[in-house]
């Protein structure tokens, strides 16, 4: 993994050599990184693991001719044969009127924001089994907690550089640290498992392993002896730690290549009320120590905080330029990235603001509906807007939570989904994408 300095001068060497070799415009990217997991199961060490690599890609321009190609091998021969190779390709493609860097005004410049994303401590595999060993021994402490899937602890460093043909060339570091326990209770066909886990940025804001142990555990027994509830219509409360997938069923829906291909259900909903008034959503790339955090987008345009939905309206799309052109609008600064092909768009840390009412407040009414802790396959139509996944939670009866349900499907449409989508007092950032529980009236469940 090379040091950010010199994956900058790498990449500006790249963009160097596909100019002179004939390309119009060109842009390329380097991705690096090194990791470390420990795996224990059982009170015994499962796996080891160390892995390092690196990736870097290239994207010329010739006319509205394009072409990406990657390499792992940083050497100058093998970056020239890159390059040649690219231009080779480029013009041999078909003309593509949308194929675009990002607009040379609209660039980045000046001080980026400082957002705290790197810290340099070392964990060495014995620490990182040490935190591992205590997430699994505080799961399988619980009572009721029969065997164990394992429990792991990981930490991992990044770098990630940007250039382009017309003057930028910035990048930052990152790290990570994780911890995670999955176990089992019950036994034989009753058995039940669950989960828990957190990341961050920084080795200290990382959540003490018995803690996250401990919540797995409790959260296995309390799966425990599921009933079925009666099949019908009914309100659903969906727990924070699955509340983050709607938000990504609108994320998807709103980018600029959906809508420029005419594939999502809210096309026709720009600036219209697709939720309550009393839902926002933001999008907060400079939060400090965030785990989407990034002081520039995947074209090299600054990001900057946002409200996707505003009062429950949809305030806009997320665009990088090729899809911008293509609508006839500006860039937005959500353009994403990855090593080999052209832009796409997203956001970044994304979260619900908190609602008024306390969780015990939002099911207080509720007679008969489900507590949903889990969610299961991917039966969302992004074009239509239909859903239909699997579920497992609670059964909620005269406004409080019941006994565990399992096997449920639960299904609508996401346009009916948002509008009635009301969030709760909770929020916690923790993740990514981050959402308080969450109350939908009116959606179908099929249980017994």
């Amino acid at each position: 993994m090379l040091k950010l300095d010199d994956a900058c001068t790498r990449l500006s060497d790249l963009i160097a050599l596909a100019r002179t070799g004939g390309a119009d415009a060109a842009d390329a990217i380097y991705v690096g990184g090194a990791s470390t997991e420990v795996q224990m199961r059982l009170g015994k060490l499962e796996d080891v693991g160390r892995s390092e690599g690196e990736e870097i890609g290239l994207r010329v321009f010739i006319g509205k001719r394009t072409a990406s190609v990657t390499a792992s091998d940083m050497a100058t021969d093998s970056l020239r044969d890159l390059a040649s190779r690219a231009i080779d390709m480029a013009r041999e493609a078909t003309e593509d009127q949308f194929a675009t860097l990002a607009p040379a005004d609209r660039l980045a410049t000046g001080d980026l924001p400082d957002l705290d994303l790197f810290d340099p401590t070392d964990i060495g595999p014995a620490a990182l089994r040490e935190r591992a060993e205590a997430a699994e021994d505080a799961a399988r402490a619980v009572a009721g907690i029969t065997n164990s899937e394992g429990a792991g602890a990981s930490t991992g460093q990044s770098v990630m550089a940007l250039a382009t043909s017309h003057g930028f060339v910035r990048g930052y570091r990152g790290s990570s640290f994780g911890c995670s326990a999955s176990v089992i209770a019950g036994e034989g066909p009753q058995m039940q498992r669950d989960y828990a886990w957190h990341s961050a940025r920084y080795y200290a804001d990382l959540e003490d392993p018995a803690a996250i142990g401990t919540r797995a555990g409790e959260r296995a027994v309390a799966r425990l002896n599921p009933v079925k509830p009666d099949s019908g219509q009914m309100p659903i409360i969906i727990d924070p730690r699955v509340g983050a997938s709607m938000i990504g069923h609108l994320l998807g829906s709103i980018t600029g290549g959906a809508i420029a291909r005419r594939t999502s259900f809210l096309l026709d909903q720009l600036h219209e009320m697709i939720f309550d008034s009393q839902v926002s959503i933001i999008d907060d790339p400079h939060r400090i120590r965030g785990l989407r955090s990034r002081p520039f987008d995947g074209e090299g345009l600054p990001t900057i905080a946002s409200k996707l939905i505003d009062n429950g309206r949809l305030t806009g799309w997320l665009m990088d330029s090729a899809s911008a052109l293509q609508l006839g609008l500006a860039p937005t600064g959500h353009a994403t990235r990855g090593i080999g092909g052209p832009p796409g768009a997203g956001a970044t840390n994304v979260y619900m603001a908190a609602g008024s009412a306390t969780p015990t407040e939002l099911m207080a009414d509720i007679k008969q509906g489900i507590y949903v802790t889990e969610l299961i396959g991917h039966g969302v139509n992004g074009v239509t807007g239909d859903y239909s996944r699997g579920a497992s939670g609670f059964l909620i009866r005269d406004g409080q939570i019941g006994p565990a349900v399992a096997e449920l499907t639960i299904a609508g449409n996401l346009r009916d989904m948002f509008k009635a989508m009301i969030p709760a007092n909770d929020l916690v950032i923790r993740r990514g994408i981050d959402a308080p529980t969450l109350r939908i009236d009116g959606m179908m469940v099929a249980g017994a």
